[in-house]
């Protein structure tokens, strides 16, 4: 169990991420990567990226173990809101003291006390001993590392790991407007509860985590499965990775044969209005139409592949996918941070 305490300066400390974050995405699609469970979300998506793996796997393996800890320094946080993104990721893990990485990496090989989940064995390769020395060059090979699973396991998929975030940010900015900070923690994934002042979540190991006046960032994120995860050190900024709710499409899943239904001016006003977000009451009200019609306009633009639908309490939340944003611009792409 971790039990995260919650003052009343940390809950009026509370934010969301304002998007994925490219380091965590890349270490947890690792361990989906190995998983074989949630086959439906994400196994077409370990088909394709397998075949575009040239031996990062392996090296990876020696600092990522199939469950359990794997060293803070792998995912830096910028302290805000915003996601450092790949790039600066990369450069803030490169600047990471030596002394911190031969700490964590004692932990990693069971010469400390376990951390996120049970290590479950000593992990083979000399990578851990090669980075605890110091020495650059393993650091830039891991680093190179990364980059060439993230350019082959992730970022074909952004958009779509995105879409996925930004479904989950928008019940969370309703549940933030319509009850404060406690109502947003409210809402979050049923594997973590709300108990103010305490946010307990299911855990591998029992951990308490006292804020101190710091606040907390909530990180959503697309290939995080099964259980939360926080930084092992205490000293490092509150963080709280959890997952999004998929709605059964696999990742990278082509568009179906309902694109063509799309068709007249209603539909395109109801892909318009859905543009920022909203319920289907709300749907209803800016175009014109029945709440039965905007209900079903929605499901079909929903089975288009265009629209994402995530349900808010007792109503829906409806927002554009990727593919529905693509086409509401007229075909210009969104941009891939």
């Amino acid at each position: 169990m971790l039990r995260i305490h919650v003052s009343g300066v940390d809950l009026s400390r509370v934010r969301m991420a304002t998007g994925p974050d490219a380091m965590w995405e890349t270490v947890l699609s690792f361990h989906r990567l190995r998983d074989r469970r949630g086959s439906t979300v994400f196994g077409k998506w370990r088909q394709e990226s397998r075949t575009r793996l040239n031996g990062e796997a392996r090296l990876l393996s020696a600092v990522v173990p199939p469950r359990g800890y794997f060293p803070d320094f792998l995912t830096p946080s910028g302290g805000g809101a915003e996601p450092l993104g790949l790039d600066a990721g990369m450069e803030a893990l490169r600047d990471t003291p030596a002394d911190r990485i031969r700490e964590e990496l004692g932990l990693l090989t069971g010469n400390g006390a376990p951390a996120r989940r049970p290590s479950g064995g000593h992990v083979p390769g000399a990578l851990p001993e090669a980075l605890a020395e110091g020495r650059s060059e393993p650091l830039g090979r891991l680093i190179s590392t990364l980059r060439g699973y993230h350019r082959a396991a992730v970022e074909p998929y952004w958009p779509h790991i995105r879409a996925s975030v930004e479904a989950d940010r928008a019940v969370r900015g309703r549940a933030l407007l319509d009850g404060g900070a406690d109502g947003l923690l409210a809402t979050l994934p049923p594997m973590i509860r709300w108990r103010a002042p305490v946010l307990e979540a299911d855990y591998p190991v029992d951990r308490e985590l006292r804020l101190d006046g710091r606040g907390l960032l909530l990180q959503p994120s697309f290939f995080c499965r099964g259980t939360p995860v926080v930084y092992r050190d205490p000293g490092l900024t509150p963080v709280l990775v959890y997952p999004v709710t998929h709605p059964g499409a696999p990742a990278g899943a082509e568009p179906g044969p309902w694109l063509g239904r799309l068709v007249g001016h209603t539909r395109s006003a109801v892909l318009r209005a859905i543009d920022s977000g909203c319920t289907t009451s709300e749907l209803a009200r800016r175009t014109g139409v029945s709440l039965a019609s905007a209900s079903q306009h929605a499901c079909v633009l929903r089975e288009a592949g265009l629209v994402r639908t995530l349900r808010h309490g007792s109503s829906v939340l409806h927002t554009l996918t990727p593919l529905g944003a693509e086409l509401l611009r007229g075909g210009a792409p969104l941009a891939v941070s």
